[in-house]
This record gives C-alpha cells, sequence and structure tokens, in this order.
C-alpha cells in the first residue's frame, strides 16, 4: 500500500484527501469549513468581510486552527497517518503571510502538547494575510510597473501585468503602510509554502506554480526578478524564501505531526503549489491540449502550454505548470458569488439551476443580458457597482438564471480567445461543476462536450498527486487513476447551441464595452480599475 496525503487551503475551507496510489482508490476525503466549523473567528466565508476601500484579508490563526482541528477529526475516525509516505498540498493563489524573524526556530520547536495556533499566536508581524480577493492595491501596481518601465515589462517578465490581488503590490501596501511592521518581518510566505513549512518544520521554498502569481518571479529564469523586487520593497529579497520547481522534496515531516498526529517519522514533504496548478495537475491536464474550467468562489479557465503566451489586454496570466513548463490562467471574481446572489434573490436552490435556466427560458434568453458583476470584476476589470441588465423589465427567476449564467460563461469565452485553444473537450472542476444546467450552459456557449471527473476536489486530488510523483510516480499513470471522466456524466451541446451562442456573443460584448464605457443608456457612472 502507498499512501499519499494531499490538503487543499482554499478561501472557503481546508480539505485533505488520501490517495492509494497503488490501487488507485480514495482511502479518504475530510474538509474543514472555516465559517461552519470555527465561527469564533468571525469570518463565515473564510475572510473578514468589513474590509474598506477593497481590503480582503484572513486570519492566519484560523487557518492553524484548522489544520490541527481536520488532522484530529480524521485521526478520530480511523485515518492511520503512519502509512502517509508523502505529504503535498494547494494554498489559494496569491494570498501571503508576514511572520517575524525567528520564525523557522519556533517551527523548530513545537510542542506537541500544544496547539499549533497557541504556539504560533505572536509569530506575525501582519496579524491579517491578504488573500486573492483584495483589490486595494491599484496605487501599488502602478508605482511597480513605472519603477520597470511600464505594464507591458511587468507582463514580459512575470507574465502578467502587476495585478491587485497579486502578491508583490500587497507586500508594497504593507511596507508603505507599516513600515515598522515590515521592517520586523523575517520572511514572507504564501499560503502554500506557509502550510509546506508547517509540515516541513522548517521554512521551506515557493513553488514555480504559485510563485508566478506574485509579479516577482522571472518567468523564464525560475527565480525573482531583480528588478521586480526591488520595484516592491526595500530589502524585499532578504525576505523571501527561494523558488524551487513543484515536485521539490523539503525532507521529512515535523517532529510535531509525528509526536500529535502520528505521522511517520519517514513521510516526506514536498512543496506545496497554488490552487489553480494543483488543479491542473488533478484535471489530467498537465500536457497542452486540455481545458480546464473550475466553478469555485472565482470562476478560473485554465491550460497546459508548451510556451509562454501572454494576453494582449493584460486580464490573463502565465503561471508555472507544476509538471514543467507553463500553464494560462484566466480569473473570473464574479463566479459563485454572483450564482449565489441569484440564488439568494429568488430563494432558490441549486437544482432550481438546472430547471429554471433549462426549462423555462430559450437559449439566448430572449435577448435580455445581464453583466453578472456583483463585486469589482477582475476579467474585465471594472466596477459597475452591481450587476448590469439589458433593459429594466421585471426579472423573472428562470430569466435571471438564464441570464446570470449566460453572462458568465460568453464573458468567459469572449476573454479567451487569444489563447489560441480550440478544445475537443472542457473539463469542469469545483463546487458548481456537478449541477447538470451549468455544465449544459458552458457546453452550449463553446460548443463541445463537457466531463466531470470521477473524483471531487481536482486541487486535492492534484496535490496528493504531486507529492507521489516527487516520490517517483509516473504523472501519466497517476492522471490513468485519478483523472477519469465520469462514465455517463458528459454533457454534449444541444443542437444549434454553438450557432446561436455565436451571435450571442457579438451582442454580448458590444453590451458589455458599451457600459463599460460608460455610455449605456439608464446605467449609473463607471469607476474603471486598471
Amino acid at each position: 500500500m502507498s499512501l499519499v496525503l494531499g490538503l487543499d487551503s482554499s478561501t472557503q475551507s481546508l480539505s485533505a484527501v488520501i490517495l492509494d496510489t497503488a490501487k488507485g482508490t480514495v482511502v479518504a476525503d475530510h474538509a474543514v469549513n472555516f465559517g461552519k466549523d470555527l465561527p469564533q473567528y468571525e469570518q463565515p466565508h473564510g475572510y473578514d468581510e468589513s474590509g474598506v476601500r477593497g481590503e480582503v484579508h484572513a486570519n492566519p490563526l484560523m487557518w492553524l486552527e484548522a489544520l490541527d482541528l481536520l488532522l484530529g477529526r480524521m485521526k478520530e475516525v480511523g485515518v492511520d497517518f503512519s502509512q502517509i509516505t508523502a505529504v503535498s498540498g494547494s494554498g489559494q493563489q496569491h494570498g501571503s503571510v508576514y511572520l517575524k524573524k525567528g520564525f523557522e526556530d519556533r517551527l523548530a520547536g513545537l510542542s506537541p502538547d500544544r496547539s499549533l495556533k497557541d504556539q504560533l499566536a505572536d509569530a506575525f508581524s501582519r496579524a491579517s494575510a491578504p488573500i486573492w480577493m483584495d483589490s486595494s492595491t491599484t496605487a501599488e501596481c502602478a508605482e511597480i510597473a513605472d519603477a520597470v518601465g511600464g505594464p507591458a515589462v511587468v507582463c514580459a517578465k512575470s507574465g502578467s501585468v502587476a495585478v491587485e490581488r497579486f502578491t508583490g503590490p500587497q507586500i508594497r501596501k504593507f511596507f508603505k503602510e507599516d513600515p515598522e511592521g515590515y521592517a520586523n518581518t523575517g520572511v514572507i510566505h504564501l499560503v502554500s509554502s506557509f502550510f509546506a513549512s508547517l509540515f516541513a518544520g522548517k521554512s521551506v521554498a515557493i513553488d514555480h506554480g504559485d510563485g508566478a502569481g506574485m509579479n516577482l518571479m522571472n518567468l523564464a529564469a525560475g527565480g525573482w526578478d531583480d528588478d521586480l523586487v526591488a520595484a516592491t520593497a526595500d530589502g524585499l529579497g532578504a525576505k523571501l524564501p527561494q523558488c524551487a520547481p513543484s515536485h521539490t522534496r523539503c525532507g521529512p515531516v515535523a517532529r510535531y505531526f509525528v509526536e500529535k498526529h502520528g505521522f511517520s517519522p519517514d513521510c516526506a514533504t514536498v512543496v506545496w503549489s497554488g490552487d489553480n496548478p494543483c488543479s491542473l495537475i488533478g484535471m489530467g491536464a498537465a500536457q497542452p491540449g486540455k481545458v480546464v474550467i473550475s466553478l469555485g468562489t472565482s470562476d478560473t479557465l485554465f491550460a497546459a502550454m508548451p510556451e509562454p503566451r501572454t494576453d494582449p489586454k493584460g486580464f490573463g496570466h502565465v503561471f508555472g505548470n507544476p509538471a514543467g513548463g507553463y500553464m494560462s490562467l484566466i480569473c473570473f471574481k464574479n463566479g459563485s458569488l454572483a450564482r449565489e446572489a441569484v440564488k439568494e434573490e429568488f430563494s432558490l436552490d441549486w437544482s432550481a439551476f438546472e430547471r429554471e435556466s433549462l426549462a423555462k427560458s430559450p437559449i439566448g434568453n430572449g435577448g435580455f443580458k445581464m453583466l453578472p458583476f456583483y463585486e469589482p470584476e477582475i476579467t474585465p476589470a471594472v466596477d459597475t457597482g452591481g450587476p448590469v441588465f439589458s433593459d429594466q423589465r421585471e426579472r423573472s427567476p428562470h430569466e435571471t438564471v438564464r441570464a446570470v449564467l449566460e453572462g458568465q460563461f460568453l464573458n468567459m469565452k469572449g476573454h479567451s480567445d487569444w489563447l489560441g485553444v480550440d478544445p475537443e473537450r472542457i473539463y469542469l472542476t469545483g463546487g458548481a461543476s456537478e449541477n447538470d444546467g451549468i455544465a449544459q450552459v458552458i457546453a452550449n456557449v463553446f460548443g463541445v462536450p463537457v466531463e466531470r471527473l470521477e473524483v471531487p476536489g481536482s486541487a486535492t486530488i492534484g496535490a496528493a498527486m504531486r507529492a507521489a510523483h516527487a516520490l517517483g510516480d509516473d504523472l501519466r499513470d497517476l492522471e490513468s487513476k485519478f483523472s477519469r471522466p465520469k462514465e455517463g456524466r458528459t454533457i454534449s451541446p444541444q443542437a444549434g447551441a454553438k450557432e446561436r451562442y455565436d451571435e450571442s456573443l457579438k451582442s454580448f460584448m458590444v453590451f458589455l464595452a458599451d457600459v463599460t464605457s460608460g455610455t449605456s443608456k439608464g446605467h449609473s457612472p463607471l469607476m474603471p480599475r486598471p
């Protein structure tokens, strides 16, 4: 028996899966929901919702408590961690954790008699961790770009223009607003490398997949870019861990996890990566030719690419592929955020998205359109002050459900053409991927069949597969075991749907351009965001 553990620290939960790589089976699958299981932090969706001016932060103490809670619950139901041969993980991309000097000494001295939270509570030089939803660093993005010669230079170096949610601009803001806190910072970790450091009992490297989402790493060289680092904050180079390939082993698991949770002292730890790079692995899409759409708090579209190709409009991103090479990614902030808003507005359950969006409304929605931007959108980068509709009619539930779904996936299709990818199939992951109604709209808009995997949680599965790969398992063999589409669950496009949506896409993009340029009648002026 060869068991590997994969974890995923996402926006709203911490989850774990154990794979038996020899048998090709999932042995265990558990999760802790931050809002439900740790209500004392008053972060029901995994982050502080009281932030001002676009600030969105989470409490890293909540993550520490969640880790002990998750592993403890797994032990209670009979999970034997002594059988685990390797552990790796996935973290929500771009989020950053700021730690005082001496953090590594604290990790080495952790006692199994006390919790992680209690022992590391005063290890943070910044009490909160900015996460991917933060949009408060517009000024810092401009400053970094100006310092190195403009957005095109940032994009050429790092694979993305300077982006508000990316880690570099967040670090710069901390450097400017809290110079004392920044000076007291010994190391700055990503969410992924922070968790990896806990398991290794020492400060470990940031992998190429997640490191590319910082506006700090030189994508071609695979290390920190001197110009970007200097433009971000004084002395930053000394506060960043090294960059490393995603298969890098960090040594055996820390004594804390051996003595408290029963891990074998021979269990290997592997650097963690970001949730999207791990999903690429978990979906079996590490080789070019497959397109993955992840439906989560935000929606993302990503694919492996043989060489870096950047978005001329600056919305898409290029990250490191954990299997080697590169991957492209486009993020749409209003994913489940928008779907849940419509669901709550009409007091629907999720099954109603299938009934309402398909049975009661025609493809194209009779021309009724919606820009489903309940929060400031990333792609395109605009703040419409809320959703915008093509007319002021009294909206029925089925019209609105159809409108939010068509708006989301027409927007996705319209902003992904630069990839030059013509997929034969689309692979869906994320919580909403199980909804056949949502999957049908995606199949119709893109005009290709949609597949879902047999096992849920592609980021968690991908993290476990990465752990096994670092020990020498063949990645293609792992994909054949754990990245199989569900039999009988393929969703094919309806006859004539693609042609109708090709026409709808033209009118949708015109509507989007009119609204975002402030020329659409009956709507408030917009606040464009670079």
